[in-house]
């Protein structure tokens, strides 16, 4: 039987990420797969940074700065975790990256309302269609 050699997960701010968290840093450290952290941010691109009606919207890069701290804050204390942030549209933003890096194995949360669904579209669906890899969803702690 083949075991995982790199394990990813897919983290935002919520019990469902950080559950998710715990179960790929279990998964790598019982395959001893590398582990990589995802997060991804929704940059408006090109500059200048004016969205409708004139709202301004944040720096690209300090949105990429402020992510990477978050990020490297979260997996404190979990060795050898690799914290990446990534650009664009969540679910197709990590499966190209988890196509791009050899990733055996995607860990995401699963605990979307009917709402977040309807507006944003399903994660774990997206996953499950169209990751090049194994995917593992968690459910957070039902409390």
């Amino acid at each position: 039987m083949e075991t995982y050699r790199h394990v990813a997960v897919a983290v935002e701010d919520s019990p469902g990420s950080r559950k998710a968290l715990d179960e790929a840093a279990r998964m790598a450290s019982l395959t001893g797969a590398r582990l990589s952290v995802l997060h991804v941010t929704s940059i408006p691109m090109p500059p200048p940074y004016m969205g409708e009606g004139g709202v301004f919207l944040p720096d690209p890069e300090a949105m990429q700065g402020a992510a990477l701290v978050w990020l490297k804050e979260m997996t404190e204390g979990i060795p050898d975790a690799q914290p990446h942030v990534l650009e664009g549209h969540p679910p197709e933003a990590v499966c190209a990256w988890a196509g791009e890096n050899d990733v055996d194995l995607l860990v995401a949360g699963a605990e979307r309302g009917r709402v977040e669904r309807l507006l944003l579209g399903s994660f774990a669906l997206h996953l499950a269609r169209h990751a090049p890899c194994d995917i593992l969803l968690a459910r957070p702690d039902r409390g």
